[in-house]
C-alpha cells in the first residue's frame, strides 16, 4: 500500500464514526485540559507573586523552575510511578496508578513549571510599574497583584497554551502511570505508538492528524484572541 492510500484511508477513518477513536480523543482532551487548568490555577498566582517580590533563595528557586521546565516526561512518569505504586507512601490510603487521575497528576508535574516560568518572566518585567501605579491609586497589595495578573493576561494564556502543547503531545509519563489500558487510559500519543507497533498505519496517522488539528485549533484561538486584544 502506498503513502497516498494510507493517508486517504486515515482521513476516511477519522469521519467513520469509530467510537474507540472518539473516546481516545475525548480522553486526551479531558486529561490534558484538566492538568493545564489545575496547573494554571496554581501556577499563575505563584508566578505573578514570584515576579513581584524579592525573597530568600529567589534566584535558586527560579533556576530550579527553569530546570523543571525541561524535565524529561519519562523521568517525571518514573518518579510518579514509584510514588503511586504499591510500595509507595500513599498506596495504603489510595491506589490511583493506571487511572486517568494518575495521568492528570503526571501532566500537572510537567505543566506547572512551564506556567510558573513563563508567568514569572513576564510579571517580573512589569511588576514594578503596575504595582507602584496601583498602590499609588489606593489599591492594597493583594489588589495590585490581581491587577498585575490582568495586565499580563495574554502572557498567562500563552503559558497555558504552551503547557497544553507540552502535555498533550507527551507519551512517556502517561504511558508509565496510565498503562495504556484500552477504554480507560489510552490517549492519542499512546495509541499512536501502539497502532504503529501493530502495523495499523491508517489508525496511527488518523490519530496523528487529530493531534495536529487540536494543536492548530488551540494555537489559532490564542492568535485570534491576542490579535483582537491588541487591536482594541
Amino acid at each position: 500500500m502506498d503513502i497516498y492510500s494510507i493517508f486517504s484511508n486515515a482521513i476516511q477513518f477519522i469521519f467513520s464514526g469509530n467510537q474507540e477513536l472518539y473516546g481516545i480523543i475525548f480522553r486526551s482532551l479531558y486529561i490534558s485540559g484538566a492538568a493545564v487548568a489545575i496547573a494554571g490555577f496554581i501556577g499563575i498566582p505563584i508566578g505573578t507573586w514570584m515576579g513581584s517580590r524579592n525573597f530568600i533563595c529567589k534566584k535558586f528557586i527560579i533556576r530550579l523552575v527553569y530546570v523543571f521546565m525541561g524535565l524529561p516526561p519519562v523521568l517525571a512518569g518514573l518518579l510518579l510511578f514509584l510514588f503511586l505504586s504499591r510500595s509507595g507512601p500513599i498506596a495504603k490510603h489510595v491506589y490511583i496508578l493506571f487511572t486517568p487521575t494518575a495521568m492528570i497528576l503526571a501532566q500537572i508535574v510537567l505543566a506547572l513549571p512551564i506556567v510558573i516560568g513563563i508567568v514569572y518572566s513576564v510579571s517580573e518585567e512589569k511588576a514594578s510599574t503596575v504595582i507602584m501605579t496601583s498602590m499609588g491609586l489606593g489599591a492594597t497589595r493583594f489588589q495590585s497583584l490581581i491587577t498585575l495578573m490582568l495586565e499580563i493576561r495574554y502572557s498567562n494564556i500563552l503559558a497555558l497554551v504552551t503547557a497544553f502543547g507540552r502535555v498533550i503531545a507527551e507519551v512517556g509519563a502517561v504511558m508509565l502511570v496510565g498503562g495504556d489500558i484500552q477504554g480507560n487510559t489510552r490517549v492519542l500519543t499512546t495509541a499512536i505508538v501502539l497502532e504503529t507497533r501493530k502495523g495499523n498505519f491508517e489508525m496511527a496517522i488518523a490519530l496523528g492528524i487529530v493531534l495536529l488539528f487540536i494543536s492548530f485549533i488551540v494555537n489559532s484561538l490564542l492568535f485570534s484572541w491576542q490579535y483582537g486584544g491588541n487591536k482594541r
